[in-house]
């Protein structure tokens, strides 16, 4: 049986990318935000064409990274989290798109957040400055800056990775092309505020503990009670232990063994500030900003992001909503990854580098008329 740190126990140090580790397939820039030197890391997949037209932007949730495909190996504690969707033959096929993917500023897979040094030398720790879903799109601004990138032909996210695409499209609809957002809201509601509040509250009360405590309320948000009824209902084990319990506690353990409390709790609290309408006159009046080719898409199973989150983003953005249909509740944007793939494969489409017979006309996300 796999459990998490219980009384008595020595918790697993925090985990994450550092200094000294292997690069894996990292490469590295380093810029400047306003009071804050950022280093991020990025991988990439394929080759940028002459024009520089055809960079594909992909951005990951909470606790993924850059790592959007391969196999776990050094510098790499886990295989890509969207295997499947990008390489050669796939729905972001890598003989024609080159794919950028950044781990998140405050993140700890090599990009600068609070495990990284601060001008004094020590680790940033707790007195990491608080970022924004803003400040994470503008420290991806300066890298497509570096790699000479004036406009995305797409930018794809999912769950936070999600927020950050509707985000590019929003503060720089010059730069975005098309763009998928999946599962995410326009705003984070009181009730994901509330709900990530306790998992704040258990990491500043314990942070390696804690973490593990935060991913079971999390994950509960992740699925759906149906999966979760229909795999354990009541069962128990040898010991007496219900089987959920279990689970659970195989996720904590997982998670506190690969990621960086601190980090945690900086995203946490940057998706907790998320709201595309701040200062821009309201959601419905930052939507109108985005001159974008669109699917938004959501779960039908999602409670942590429900359907009429991502019905409000499509309303606002003029086009259809698209439903990826799955048990497995907000997960299903990792795992239903034929669904997913065949949505971004339309979007890319009807990119006008793409065929000419394509078109944004077969591509029913795209803008209302």
């Amino acid at each position: 049986m796999s459990v998490g740190p219980t009384a008595g126990e020595t918790p697993p140090a925090a985990g994450g990318w550092r200094e000294g580790d292997p690069n894996g397939r990292r490469q590295w820039f380093r810029g400047e935000l306003p009071g804050l030197p950022v280093r991020i890391a990025y991988e990439t997949w394929g080759a940028l064409d002459p024009q520089r037209s055809n960079a594909v932007l992909v951005l990951h949730a909470l606790t993924g990274d850059s790592h959007v495909v391969g196999e776990a190996g050094p510098g790499h504690p886990t295989p890509g989290w969207w295997d499947g969707l990008i390489g050669p033959g796939r729905p972001v096929d890598t003989r024609r798109w080159f794919v950028v993917a950044p781990n998140v500023l405050g993140g700890c897979q090599g990009t600068t957040g609070p495990w990284a040094a601060a001008p004094d030398g020590r680790p940033w720790g707790a007195r990491f400055p608080r970022v924004s879903v803003r400040d994470q799109v503008a420290a991806e601004a300066l890298l497509a800056d570096a790699l000479g990138i004036d406009a995305w032909a797409a930018v794809l996210g999912g769950s936070m990775g999600g927020m950050r695409a509707l985000e590019w499209a929003v503060s720089l609809p010059d730069r975005v092309k098309s763009l998928l957002v999946l599962a995410a809201p326009a705003a984070s509601t009181a009730e994901h505020i509330a709900l990530a509040s306790a998992q704040l509250h258990a990491i500043r009360l314990d942070p390696v503990r804690g973490m593990g405590v935060a991913r079971r309320i999390a994950h509960l948000s992740y699925r759906s009670a149906p999966e979760l009824e229909a795999r354990f209902g009541r069962d128990r084990q040898a010991d007496g232990r219900f089987a959920v319990e279990s689970y659970l506690d195989h996720h904590a353990d997982k998670l506190v063994r690969r990621f960086d409390p601190e980090s945690y709790a900086v995203l946490t609290e940057a998706m907790n500030g998320h709201d595309v309408g701040a200062g821009r006159g309201g959601v419905r009046a930052a939507l109108g900003r985005v001159t974008a080719r669109s699917v938004v898409a959501g779960i039908d199973s999602d409670r942590l992001y429900p359907l009429a989150q991502q019905a409000e983003i499509a309303e606002g953005l003029g086009v259809d909503l698209r439903v990826v249909s799955s048990p497995f509740g907000h997960d299903g944007f990792l795992i239903e990854v034929e669904q997913v793939g065949a949505l971004v494969a339309e979007l890319l489409a009807g990119d006008p580098g793409g065929d000419p017979g394509s078109g944004a006309a077969g591509l029913q996300g795209s803008r209302r008329a």
